[in-house]
């Protein structure tokens, strides 16, 4: 055993489990690929500034959890602790904006951090599938990226998950339900933190999940009734949208999520089985953001379903995915001019298509076999001395024990065929 260990709050993802998350991601981004959404891959870091503008420098994120430092050439940098800022700086760097064809639409994958308490479903590394509709305002755009999140996870066999959705407003309304909602929570016994957050954002402190504080939000202002008319009809559009194409939700008038760039439409993505860390994902529409990180006015939406989080879900609700066993054929040579025939037909085979592997390290016949049942394999490829002077393998079904002679110079086909 290494005497290095994962840091803490991370975790490593190894075979067979690793399976389960590959799939997972490719059952989110299935739907993305096929609405449009383009592949985007951006660094592991970001200029600091990007997040505590982008983010908000109020957020827990940037004022608790970020990983910053400084480089040795004085450059201030962060791990990232979420997608959406970095797609957007990339974007607006490349002027996707300008080719004339909007919305942009972008699709990621990757791992972010954060420097929180680890507990199960809360973790400082954390692996996220996303996607953004860049430098559009349409209600139809919100709609669609709320249909996509619920087809992936639908496809994944989720069942006993909820959809969250509200309005946060633009910057026409929301001010005035800001200070109403100032006016209220500085009537409350509130701790020295939560009430500096009532003077830099109010709406945080509807985020805070501790009951101490929520309790004391009973009759606090509700944001729909300071809603513009604007967003008002704005905000409807989407519930008619997400209705006529029978994808459920609920209102939630308390959602405002973590990060300070949402406006308007706000959902989250919950699962009832998985107790305090209940939100799988979640997103929303950032009208502002490119501005802030200094773009043009760019209206946009997005989402960020977590990986880990939905290995949770589908744990909880007992689903096993359907995953291919990473070998279909195992070759068993015996001897040295076996080794080398087989070698050849092993590579003539994974270039034929068939996930082959071989048994290496001169293993004799009962551990080889052993290995071919261990590694899934629904075939097994033996040859000795006999078999090549008559120019034929033993093809063995390692689910019936049939074994039959098989020409080598038709083994492929026949390998093919006998998979299907």
């Amino acid at each position: 055993m290494s005497t290095f260990k994962a840091p803490k709050g991370t975790y490593d993802l190894i075979p067979p489990q690793s399976a389960t998350y590959l799939a997972v991601r490719e059952a989110i981004a299935a739907p993305l690929k096929n609405s449009g959404y383009g592949y985007i891959e951006t660094p592991g870091f970001e200029n600091v500034e990007l997040f505590a503008r982008g983010v908000g420098e109020s957020t827990d994120i940037v004022t608790k959890e970020m990983y910053a430092f400084e480089t040795k050439g004085g450059d201030k940098l962060a791990l990232r602790p979420e997608g959406t800022a970095s797609v957007l700086r990339a974007a607006l760097e490349a002027n996707l904006h300008k080719a004339g064809n909007l919305p942009v639409k972008l699709w990621y994958s990757g791992s972010y951090y954060r420097y929180e308490r680890p507990q199960k479903g809360r973790y400082r590394h954390f692996s996220q599938v996303g996607a953004e509709a860049i430098g559009v305002e349409d209600p139809a755009l919100d709609a669609e990226l709320i249909i996509l999140a619920d087809q992936a996870y639908r496809a994944l066999g989720l069942r006993s998950f909820r959809i969250l959705l509200n309005s946060l407003g633009d910057k026409e309304c929301r001010p005035v339900y800001r200070a109403a909602l100032q006016d209220f929570l500085r009537g409350l016994e509130l701790d020295e933190d939560t009430r500096r957050r009532v003077d830099i954002n109010p709406l945080r402190v509807l985020d805070d999940k501790r009951d101490a504080v929520q309790k004391q939000l009973t009759g606090a202002p509700m944001l729909r009734d300071y809603l513009c008319e604007a967003c008002k009809a704005y905000h409807e559009q989407v519930r008619e949208l997400l209705t006529a194409a029978g994808v459920a939700f609920e209102d939630d008038e308390r959602l405002v999520r973590g990060l300070d760039y949402y406006t308007r439409t706000t959902f989250e993505f919950v699962h009832d089985g998985l107790g305090s860390q209940s939100a799988v994902g979640g997103g929303g529409r950032y009208d502002g953001l490119s501005e802030m990180i200094g773009g043009p006015a760019l209206p946009s939406v997005g989402w960020a379903l977590g990986v880990d989080r939905t290995v949770l879900a589908l744990e909880a609700e007992g689903i096993t995915l359907d995953i291919p066993a990473a070998t279909a054929v195992y070759a068993v040579p015996l001897g040295e001019e076996a080794r080398r025939v087989l070698f050849g037909a092993v590579t003539e085979l994974r270039r034929a298509g068939v996930a082959t592997d071989f048994a290496y390290g001169g293993k004799g016949l009962k551990n080889a076999m052993k290995s071919a049942n261990r590694s899934g394999a629904r075939l097994a490829i033996v040859a000795g001395e006999r078999d090549l002077a008559e120019g034929v393998v033993q093809l063995k079904d390692l689910e019936s024990g049939e074994q039959t002679p098989v020409a080598l110079d038709t083994m492929v086909e026949e390998v093919r065929r006998r998979l299907g």
